[in-house]
């Protein structure tokens, strides 16, 4: 599976607003606004949600390593835990990248936060076989047995009459 990234962007225009757009179609953007300092501030935080909301996968390819390696100077063998990492250079202070990356990769970045960790898949522990007793049937008001039951219609009366207790007067 092909490592993700997300890519958040603050883009001036010559009429002096901000846009922000994400390379994720479905999410919904602000309009133009000349307020950059809070575009900017939205933009941060919808690169953390993308971050808060996915998880490194652990069988994901490095995305810096299927891209040769483009996010950073050095060639790097790719090897290591996947991370999902937050990559902002507040110099520049216009592009959030989340992306899934290796170790080895993330170490040769700079300005990136460590959003995610991958937890390598654990299969389940096998549960010791055990025979299970066998179900009763499930009998209407908790009663133990299907004969000691009471009616389930209890409109109606029953064929035989049960001996009334006698009251003691007194």
């Amino acid at each position: 599976m092909p490592g993700r990234t997300w890519t958040v962007r603050l883009t001036g225009h010559p009429d002096h607003t901000v846009s922000v757009t994400c390379t994720t179609g479905a999410c919904r953007m602000p309009p133009r606004s000349k307020d950059a300092a809070s575009m900017r501030r939205f933009a941060a935080e919808h690169a953390k949600a993308h971050g808060r909301l996915a998880r490194a996968h652990p069988s994901a390819a490095c995305s810096c390593g299927s891209a040769q390696c483009a996010l950073h100077e050095t060639r790097v063998h790719c090897t290591g835990t996947n991370l999902l990492v937050l990559i902002h250079n507040p110099a520049v202070g216009q592009v959030w990248t989340l992306t899934e990356l290796c170790q080895a990769c993330a170490r040769h970045i700079p300005h990136i936060t460590i959003v995610a960790k991958a937890e390598p898949a654990r299969p389940a522990p096998a549960a010791p076989a055990v025979e299970q007793p066998t179900q009763r049937a499930v009998v209407p008001g908790g009663f133990s047995s299907p004969e000691a039951a009471p009616d389930p219609s209890p409109g109606r009366r029953p064929t035989h009459r049960a001996h009334r207790q006698r009251r003691s007067r007194g």
